[in-house]
């Protein structure tokens, strides 16, 4: 694995687990340049029930992972895997878990570790600084990453990233860097965007700070062709975990969509006249469809390869989505999701 990928440790992953890792691999009928990225919050903890992800659901997706022949990779190495242009098994999965609750160390690592799966943890530094019961120490971080856990970057404060400057950005991350590397001995270079929003000057920011991916909270299946600054995650906490939806979500593909319009985030002008080209034939996209956080289904225009998706009501202020997506032959989903920010 790339050393620039995140702060990782020594690998301590159990024979079994590494035998069904080689043999899930290896009845992989076919190559993909993609991998569904999980997103996680807290476990066992129901104060928040939107965040809120059981030890007996966990379970039970795990064994979904399993029985549906997904191969769950490290975050670092599908992100090293898309980076070159690597080919990834088909039904790839990664499970990331945001905010370094104490919880994921006490609930949720115990599980995946028995499971021999990997997982990646993104860390805002002033919150572990700060310190209490509800968040995991340096110790508990290091202790993870010496056990193969990747760990990434929230920035420091956990700042509104696509609503600040780029000075503050610029220090918020610099001051993050240097808690890693005083207390991991290196820093990550992926980067998790604090409430999933991001601007095309945040990202390009982060990119000068010498991340090489930042990952959302829009939905879809991360692809190798995409905006490695803005890829997507499923949410797989409480309702979205559900097994229908979770099996629904682990098996997606990624709509191949290129040129977005607009490519920020931070819109500038609401309604955004949004839209996207294919980058390949796409069998059965007379049946894309695309919805609006706000809107609920909106009218698809189509020339050629080109996607035009037509709204008339404004999104209100705040984080708002897109998603769009059509059925595979296969029963499988293509998904391509999107995260906006209304000023």
């Amino acid at each position: 694995m790339p050393e620039d990928q995140g702060v990782m440790g020594k690998r301590s992953v159990a024979c079994a687990a590494l035998i069904w890792l080689a043999a899930a691999w290896a009845a992989t009928a076919e190559a993909a340049d993609s991998a569904v990225v999980l997103l996680y919050h807290r476990f066992d903890d129901d104060r928040i029930p939107a965040f809120n992800t059981t030890s007996s659901q966990l379970s039970t997706q795990i064994a979904d992972l399993k029985n549906g022949g997904h191969v769950v990779m490290s975050l670092a190495d599908v992100v090293g895997a898309m980076r070159n242009a690597t080919p990834l098994p088909d039904k790839a999965v990664v499970i990331t878990v945001d905010d370094a609750s104490a919880s994921t160390y006490s609930r949720a690592w115990p599980i995946l570790k028995k499971a021999g799966l990997p997982m990646a943890v993104a860390v805002a530094t002033d919150e572990v600084d700060r310190g209490g019961s509800e968040i995991m120490s340096w110790a508990q971080l290091r202790e993870l990453a010496a056990s193969g856990v990747v760990i990434a970057s929230q920035g420091a404060g956990r700042l509104h990233m696509a609503k600040a400057g780029a000075e503050a950005i610029a220090a918020d991350l610099a001051r993050a860097r240097a808690r890693f590397e005083q207390e991991l001995g290196a820093a990550p270079s992926i980067l998790v965007w604090p409430y999933g929003e991001a601007s095309a000057e945040s990202m390009r920011v982060a990119r000068e700070a010498g991340f090489v991916a930042a990952f959302g909270q829009h939905s879809g299946a991360a692809w190798g062709k995409a905006n490695f600054f803005y890829l997507p995650r499923f949410a797989a906490t409480a309702a979205y975990g559900e097994p229908d939806r979770f099996r629904l979500a682990v098996r997606s593909l990624p709509l191949p969509a290129l040129d977005v319009s607009p490519d920020d985030p931070l819109l500038k002008v609401n309604p955004p006249a949004f839209g996207f080209t294919l980058a390949e034939e796409v069998p059965g996209i007379e049946g894309l469809a695309c919805f609006a956080s706000h809107a609920g289904q909106l009218r698809v225009e189509r020339l050629g390869p080109r996607v035009e998706v037509r709204m008339d009501k404004p999104f209100p202020a705040g984080r708002g989505r897109i998603n769009c997506t059509v059925t595979t032959l296969e029963g499988r989903w293509r998904w391509f999701g999107w995260q906006i920010l209304a000023p």
